[in-house]
């Protein structure tokens, strides 16, 4: 059974910086992208960054140039580290994994269980 951990959320004044971890666990054999999404309350699911197994990046235009997403393959580890941040950031954050090949599935997708961000002062 494969499972997506994150960790790295909290609470941030405007204009500070969070680092977030999603960690895919499980008999993994690869994993083609990863990303982040978030929900904010009221608001529907929206992608924030998601990378590739050869790491072509895509962001949203409201994260583009504050907000940097990077993968370790080898540990099947995705972070998003988010500079500049706004109250408008405030939102769940949620791990994703498209393409899952393990012992056990192909092509599967997953979704870590969230994180919170708050930007306030």
């Amino acid at each position: 059974q494969v499972q997506l951990v994150e960790s790295g959320g909290g609470l941030v004044q405007p204009g500070g910086s969070l680092r977030l971890s999603c960690a895919a666990s499980g008999s993994i054999f690869s994993i083609r992208t990863m990303g982040w999404y978030r929900q904010a309350p009221g608001k529907q699911r929206e992608l924030v960054a998601a990378i590739s197994s050869r790491s072509n990046t895509n962001y949203a235009d409201s994260v583009q140039g504050r907000f940097t997403i990077s993968r370790d393959n080898a540990k099947n580890t995705v972070y998003l580290q988010m500079n500049s941040l706004k109250p408008e950031d405030t939102a769940v954050y949620y791990c994703n994994a498209v393409g899952v090949t393990s012992a056990t599935e192909w092509g599967a997708e997953y979704w870590g269980e969230g994180t919170l961000v708050t930007v306030s002062s």
